[in-house]
C-alpha cells in the first residue's frame, strides 16, 4: 500500500502515480523547464564573470593584503629598471627589457612606491590569468576549465608572482601566451596566418627573459617528437610558415650579434649569477623542498609548502589519468613542462614557480577525471550529478580558503618569510616629508625619491641643516642629539629611521 493525498490507494495504483511523477522528471518536461532557465544557460559566462570580478579586485589589493614591504630583489629590479636608457637595445642592455620598461613608467607615473614597483607584475598578472583560463577553456570542457581556472588563479604560487615587483612573472607568461597561441595554432583545420606571426614575435620577445632560451629548444623538441604536432607544422600554410622562419631567424642573428658585442647578455639569459655545476643538483634539491617542504625555507621569500597538499593530490591524479593517450599533445606537455622544470631549477631555484604552468594542466586533467568517474556511476540520475555539487564545494573550500589564509597572513607573520621584505620605504614616505635622509646602501634606490617628494637624499651628512634623518644607523653624527627613532612593526630590526636635531 502507498500514502495517496492523506489517504491510502493500492500499490498498483501508486506504482502507476510514481512511473508518471518519474516520468515527468526525467522526460521532456525536466529538459525544457531547465533548458529555459536563465541561470542555466548562462552558467558558465556567470561563472567566469565572478571569477574575473573576484580575480582582479584581489591583484589590485595584494600589495595592500600581503607583501607589504619590498624584498631585495624588488629594490635591484626598480633600480635597473629606472636606470634603462632610451638605447639600451643597441647598448646590449636587453634582459628583461619589456619588463622593465613597464617598471620604468609606472615609477615615472605614480613616483617611487611600493604599489609603483609592484604594479607591472600586477598587470602582467591580469594577462597571465586570463591566457591561463584561455589555454584551459581550449584543452578541457567549459566546466572542468572554469573549476581549474578558479584553483590556480587563486593559489599562494600565482598570488606571489602577481604581487612580486621582479621579472620573475615574464618566466611563466611567455609559456603561457606561447601556450595559448600554439593550441589557436594546432586545433584549428585551417589556422589563421594571424596566429603564426604572433607565436613567431612571441617567441622573439620571450629569448630576452633568462630561460626563455631554454623553452624555445623545448618548444622545437616537442614539436619534432610529437607526431600530432609534427604533422600540424607539415600542413601549415607554406608562405606563412617561411614568414614565421625567417622572423625567428632575423631575431636569432640580431640576439647574436648582440652576445658578441655584449658577452655577458648570454650568460644572463643561460645562467643565474654566481652558477656553478656543482651547484645543479644542490639547486634542484632546493626547489623541490620550497613547492613540498611543510616547513619555511631560511632566506627564501616563498611561502612552503609552494603546492598545498589537495592541490598536489589533484595534480597527481592528473598525472595518473594522462597516462592513457599520452601520445595526445596536451597529455604529454604537462610531463614534458614537468621535466623542463626540473631543469631550468638546477640553473637558479626561484623560477620553481614555473611549476604553475604544468600544475595548470595537470589539476585539469585530475578535475575532468572525477568529474566523468562520478558521472559514470550515474549517468541518467540528474540528482547524483546535483549531489556533486556538496563534495565539490567541499573540496574548493579546503583548497581555496587555506590558500588565501597562507598568502594574505604568511607574508605578514610567518617570521622565516616576512623578515624579507622592508618597510623602509613606506615608512619614509609617510615621516620624511621635507626633510634630508642619509642612507649607505641602496643609495641609488632612494635617490630616485627626490624626483616625486621633497625628501633630500645624501650619502652623509650635508653642512648646515638643523634635522637630518638617517637610515638605520645608530651612530649619532657630530653636533647632533637623538630627537626619535622610528620602528617599524617587525619583530627583528624594526628601528628603520633615527631623527637628529642640532645641539643648541
Amino acid at each position: 500500500m502507498l500514502l495517496y493525498g492523506f489517504g491510502v490507494v493500492p500499490f498498483w495504483r501508486g506504482g502507476i502515480i510514481c512511473k508518471k511523477i518519474l516520468a515527468c522528471y526525467n522526460g521532456n518536461v525536466k529538459k525544457i523547464i531547465i533548458s529555459k532557465l536563465f541561470l542555466y544557460r548562462y552558467r558558465f559566462v556567470i561563472g567566469y564573470i565572478l571569477l574575473g570580478v573576484a580575480f582582479i579586485a584581489l591583484l589590485f589589493l595584494l600589495p595592500i593584503f600581503a607583501q607589504y614591504g619590498l624584498s631585495e630583489a624588488e629594490i635591484n629590479s626598480a633600480v635597473n629598471s629606472y636606470q634603462l636608457s632610451v638605447d639600451a637595445p643597441f647598448t646590449g642592455d636587453l634582459v628583461d627589457l619589456p619588463y622593465r620598461v613597464l617598471q620604468k613608467l609606472s615609477i615615472m607615473c605614480f613616483g617611487l612606491t611600493v604599489y609603483a614597483i609592484k604594479l607591472p607584475s600586477i598587470v602582467v598578472g591580469l594577462f597571465f590569468g586570463l591566457l591561463l583560463i584561455l589555454l584551459l577553456n581550449r584543452w578541457f570542457k567549459s566546466n572542468v576549465s572554469l573549476l581549474a581556472s578558479c584553483l590556480v588563479v587563486l593559489s599562494t604560487p600565482f598570488l606571489f608572482l602577481a604581487g612580486n615587483g621582479t621579472p620573475l612573472i615574464m618566466v611563466v607568461f611567455w609559456p603561457a601566451l606561447l601556450l595559448w597561441l600554439g593550441s589557436k595554432i594546432q586545433g584549428e583545420k585551417r589556422p589563421k596566418p594571424s596566429y603564426c606571426f604572433l607565436f613567431a614575435i612571441a617567441l622573439l620577445a620571450s629569448v630576452f627573459t633568462p630561460y626563455m632560451l631554454y623553452f624555445a629548444v623545448f618548444c622545437v623538441l616537442f614539436v619534432f617528437l610529437q607526431p600530432h604536432l609534427r604533422f600540424v607544422v607539415k600542413s601549415l600554410p607554406k608562405l606563412p610558415l617561411a614568414l614565421v622562419g625567417l622572423i625567428i631567424l632575423g631575431g636569432m642573428v640580431a640576439l647574436l650579434l648582440n652576445v658578441i658585442h655584449h658577452p655577458n647578455t648570454i650568460m644572463e639569459l643561460l645562467f643565474a649569477q654566481n652558477f656553478t655545476l656543482s651547484g645543479f643538483l644542490p639547486n634542484i634539491a632546493t626547489a623541490l623542498s620550497v613547492a613540498f617542504s611543510l616547513w619555511p625555507i631560511e632566506g627564501s621569500v616563498f611561502l612552503s609548502p609552494l603546492i598545498s597538499v589537495p592541490m598536489l593530490a589533484l595534480a597527481l591524479i592528473g598525472l595518473f589519468s594522462t597516462t592513457k593517450g599520452f601520445f595526445a599533445s596536451r597529455n604529454s606537455i604537462a610531463s614534458g613542462l614537468l621535466l623542463f622544470t626540473l631543469i631550468i631549477v638546477g640553473f637558479n631555484p626561484s623560477v620553481i614557480v614555473f611549476i604553475l604552468l604544468p600544475l595548470s594542466i595537470l589539476v585539469a586533467h585530475g578535475l575532468k577525471y572525477l568529474l566523468e568517474k562520478w558521472y559514470g556511476l550515474f549517468p541518467e540520475n540528474p540528482y547524483a550529478r546535483i549531489a556533486a555539487l556538496v563534495p565539490l564545494t567541499i573540496l574548493f573550500a579546503f583548497i581555496i580558503l587555506p590558500s588565501l589564509a597562507q598568502y594574505v597572513y604568511g607574508y605578514r607573520y610567518n617570521p622565516e618569510v616576512a623578515n624579507q621584505f622592508s618597510y623602509d620605504l613606506k615608512i619614509i614616505r609617510k615621516n620624511l616629508d621635507n626633510k634630508t635622509l642619509v642612507v649607505g646602501e641602496h643609495y641609488d634606490f632612494y635617490k630616485i625619491l627626490e624626483e616625486s617628494t621633497n625628501i633630500t637624499v645624501a650619502d652623509s651628512v650635508p653642512a648646515g641643516i638643523e634635522e637630518v634623518a638617517i637610515l638605520r644607523d645608530s651612530k649619532t653624527p657630530e653636533k647632533y642629539h637623538l630627537k626619535q627613532i622610528i620602528t617599524s612593526p617587525l619583530k627583528d630590526n624594526s628601528d628603520i629611521i633615527y631623527l637628529y636635531t642640532v645641539k643648541e
